[in-house]
């Protein structure tokens, strides 16, 4: 399930139920972020949450909710 196609942008709640990895385009909709500024995050070992490489590269959902939650 795509969850980009959402009208707005997902909320705190919406995030916290999604599954355990997510893409990075998914990821990037809900930090507000294009999807190519937070590949480049991922690339130089900025992005503030932890990924996954299972053939692409997955986002992993507890991360992002800590990170939009602010508890990192």
């Amino acid at each position: 399930m795509d969850r980009s196609d959402m009208d707005g942008p997902p909320t705190l709640d919406d995030v916290r139920s999604w599954p355990a990895t997510v893409s990075v385009k998914e990821a990037a909709t809900a930090l507000g972020i294009s999807k190519s500024q937070l590949y480049d995050l991922i690339r130089t070992n900025e992005a503030p949450l932890s990924t996954i490489r299972v053939g692409t590269i997955r986002v992993i959902t507890s991360s992002l909710v800590k990170l939009l939650d602010g508890s990192t």
